[in-house]
This record gives C-alpha cells, sequence and structure tokens, in this order.
C-alpha cells in the first residue's frame, strides 16, 4: 500500500528564505494512527488538512503491529481499562472517556470493519487484519462521506523542526524528494510516534527541536520491552545465560507461569501469563506487562529481582511434598517430571541458576520453584521495544492538548508522556489522543 502516487503536486510560492513555501490550513505531521485520526476529526470539522510523513507510506507500526492479529482494544470495565496506564491514568481518564475501546469498535464499523471480544477481552477486528481497516480509513480520508474537505498527503516529506529566522509563527521545515519546503500553517497536529522502531517512523529526533522551542520533554525509555539478564554465579558468567541453555533455549517460551515483583519504592505486580527466553535475557507479554517498573528500579539500583513461580496452579506446600517423595533409581529431571510435570526449559532454568547443593536439598528445590529469583540487569534498547515511554510532558499541555506556550501547536499519540501495556491499550489512547487534538486544534482555528 503506498501513498506516493496519489500525492497531489501543488505550485509552490517563493518564501523570504528563498525556499518554496506552502500556506495551509492546517498541518498534521505523523501518518500513524493518532495522526491519521487527528486528520479525520479535522476534515469532519470543514478543516481543509495537509498530512505529512517521512515515509513512503502512512501506518506502517500499525501494519506490523497487527501481523500476527490487530488487537484494537480491550473489553475490561472502564476502571480496569484506565488502571492499565498507571501514573498518567488521571491525564488520560477525560480522554478515554470521551473516545475508549467502545468508540473504537464503533468506529471501526463506520468503517465496514467488524469486531469480536476474544477470550481474553481483547477486542480484534474479525479478520483479524489491519491491512483492511487501513484501506478503508484512507479511502474515507480521501473521499469524506459527510462532505469535507479531503486530507491531502504529502508522503516522503520529513519534518525537520522551525525555521529559526522568523519570530512570529515560523514556518516547518521538511525536506522532500524535490528538496527543501517551508510549511506555513494555521495550526499543527505533531504525532510523531515515540523512539521505538525507527526504521518504520518512530525515531524520536524530534525531541531537541521540541526543547529548543521551550516545550518540556521527559526522556524517551523502552516500554514493553525485554532485558538482559545477569549471569549465573552457578557457570561464572557476568551477564546472560551459559551457552548451554542459550543455544537450547533461546525462543522458546516459559508457558504458565507467573512472576512476582516489588520495588524499592514498593509498587508491586503479580501476575500469571508468559514470556519466551531470549539469547541473552527475557521478553515476552509477562515482562512487557512489569516493564515499567522493572526498567525505572534497574535505573535506580543498577538490577532488579522478579520471583518466577514455574508452577502457580500448584500451592507450595504441594511442591514440597511433590519433591520430598522418594524418588528411588530415578533422576532428579525424570522425578521432577513425574511428580510435577517439571521438563524442557523450566527443568533447564532450574539447572541454570541453582547449585548441586541447592538442586539436592529439598525444601531449597521447593522454594525455587515457586519463587525463583531472576536478576535482570538492562533494558533491551529503545528501537527494539515494541513502544517508548517519556515524550511531551503533560504540564506542557492545556487541556485541549495544545502546548501552553506555542499557541496552535497540538501534539497527539506516543510522543505524549504515557506509557501502558500491550492488549489494545496502546492503540486506543493514540487514537484518544488524536480525537482530543483533533478538536482541540478546530476549536482553537474556530475561536481564531
Amino acid at each position: 500500500m503506498t501513498d506516493s502516487d496519489t500525492q497531489p503536486h501543488f505550485n509552490p510560492t517563493t518564501a523570504g528564505a528563498g525556499l518554496p513555501a506552502l500556506s495551509v490550513d492546517v498541518a498534521v505531521i505523523g501518518g500513524g494512527p493518532a495522526g491519521l485520526m487527528a486528520a479525520e476529526v479535522l476534515s469532519r470539522a470543514g478543516r481543509r488538512v495537509h498530512l505529512f510523513d517521512a515515509m513512503p507510506s502512512v501506518g506502517r507500526k500499525f501494519l506490523l503491529a497487527g501481523k500476527g492479529g490487530l488487537n484494537l482494544s480491550h473489553a475490561e470495565p472502564l476502571e480496569a481499562f484506565m488502571g492499565r496506564y498507571g501514573e498518567r491514568a488521571e491525564v488520560l481518564r477525560p480522554l478515554l472517556q470521551a473516545f475508549g475501546p467502545r468508540a473504537v469498535r464503533d468506529w471501526a464499523a463506520g468503517l465496514g470493519i467488524e469486531t469480536f471480544v476474544g477470550t481474553s477481552q481483547r477486542i480484534f477486528p474479525t479478520d483479524m487484519k489491519a491491512a483492511p481497516l487501513l484501506r478503508a480509513w484512507l479511502q474515507r480520508l480521501r473521499h469524506p462521506e459527510a462532505g469535507g474537505p479531503p486530507v491531502v498527503f504529502h508522503m516522503r516529506h520529513r519534518w525537520q523542526g522551525w525555521a529559526a529566522d522568523e519570530a512570529a509563527a515560523p514556518a516547518l521545515c521538511l525536506t522532500t524528494p524535490q528538496g527543501a519546503l517551508q510549511v506555513h500553517a494555521r495550526a499543527t497536529v505533531l504525532a510523531l510516534g515515540g523512539a521505538s522502531w525507527a526504521r518504520l517512523g518512530s525515531d524520536g529526533v524530534w525531541v531537541p527541536w521540541l526543547h529548543q522551542a521551550g516545550i518540556d520533554v521527559a526522556p524517551l525509555q523502552p516500554a514493553n520491552c525485554g532485558f538482559d539478564v545477569a549471569g549465573s554465579a552457578v557457570h561464572g558468567i557476568a551477564a546472560g545465560w551459559s551457552p548451554h541453555f542459550a543455544s537450547r533455549f533461546a525462543g522458546q517460551p516459559f508457558k504458565s507461569v507467573a512472576i512476582r515483583f516489588t520495588d524499592g519504592l514498593g509498587r508491586s505486580f503479580q501476575r500469571k501469563g508468559e514470556f519466551v527466553a531470549t539469547a541473552g535475557g527475557v521478553e515476552g507479554s509477562l515482562i512487557y506487562a512489569a516493564s515499567g517498573l522493572l526498567r525505572d528500579e534497574i535505573a535506580r539500583q543498577g538490577r532488579a529481582t522478579f520471583e518466577l513461580d514455574l508452577l502457580p496452579d500448584r500451592s507450595a506446600e504441594h511442591v514440597l511434598a511433590q519433591v520430598a517423595h522418594p524418588r528411588g533409581s530415578r533422576s532428579l529431571s525424570g522425578h521432577l517430571k513425574s511428580r510435577l510435570g517439571l521438563d524442557g526449559i523450566k527443568m533447564a532454568l532450574l539447572n541454570e541458576c541453582l547449585d548441586k547443593d541447592a538442586l539436592h536439598d529439598t525444601a531449597r528445590l521447593a522454594a525455587a520453584i515457586k519463587a525463583l529469583p531472576i536478576t535482570l540487569i538492562a533494558a533491551r534498547p529503545i528501537d527494539e521495544a515494541i513502544s517508548s515511554a517519556g515524550g511531551v510532558r503533560w504540564e506542557a499541555l492545556d487541556e485541549r492538548l495544545m502546548v501552553k506556550n506555542v499557541p496552535g501547536l497540538f501534539c497527539a499519540g506516543e510522543m505524549l508522556d504515557w506509557e501502558a501495556p500491550t492488549g489494545g491499550y496502546l492503540l486506543t489512547a493514540c487514537l484518544a489522543s488524536g480525537v482530543a487534538a483533533g478538536q482541540g486544534a478546530a476549536a482553537w482555528l474556530n475561536a481564531a
């Protein structure tokens, strides 16, 4: 899918700096879900929107995120839903109340995309695919059913900050296949994403430009990310798994396990699920859910240790009784497989983390099966993360998501300072913030 073939041509005038210039009603920078939603809201409000994106086509991260099944939102009760946003729950509350999971489903239905609620309460399109939804969305943006002006797409237009030589209403500076371009916009919505998956357009290069404009930005950090583990004293390794464990089990999942973690500030996490061993650490849904707490603890203390319950459906008493049961001539691994169903990667992890004395001490082994300490020493690089934390601080914005010290400039999506786990929470908040920024820009223009 590409927009480059349909990109409209314009006849630029010459700006004072000698660069081609374009004057527009509204400029949206960024073609992810937040930017597209802001553009749709503004178009419906009768505003002529020009959307600029650095990539050859829009929605690239959206398409990749939906490759294994597009998780649009989550159908749990709204208060539980709000709680997934942690410290940012209250600032996001009005946005999610205005455009939450039910609104997401209605919006998709308006595009001809039916949805269903899975057994995990996650909301998916019936065909599980992202591409049909994006195609229908772009069709509606280009040919609005309500009669509003179509959104004009400018692909391969990379924003480079603002013109430095204009004191009032500085122009947006972009590089394009035809060369440099200045864009004068009455209102601008920035929806530039965070800093994960840079190859898809979210590279975080906008941070210094906002700093230069006096806009407070919290440092971008990996979220929903994997971690490197500390080495095992058993194997005399400073970091990572032993070569034997890494070669045999990297990429394999730990299924039906639970993790417990309490950080140095007393904040706790406990949940059952699954995750995956990597060549040097861990990643996957259960790790992602705790990643914010783990990441912050590593930043404070240099490491974070969670307890892994390999058999969360068995009580500690039951596990101890089965470990203590006479095993006769059976090997330890045969005994644990027979009595507790422990084998494969779970048994390998016990051998990885426990020395011979602990493995043959009934009480210590049983305790480890229910609470095996796993120490993490570093989050994986931000470009490997599913999403990022940090961004434009909420204190820099008003209730319409307009930057307080830059009238007419609005921000939306993952470039705002919030984070959430996977499960539809990320996409819903991006869409909701796009709605809010679009409505805010429309209201500001109406009042101007």
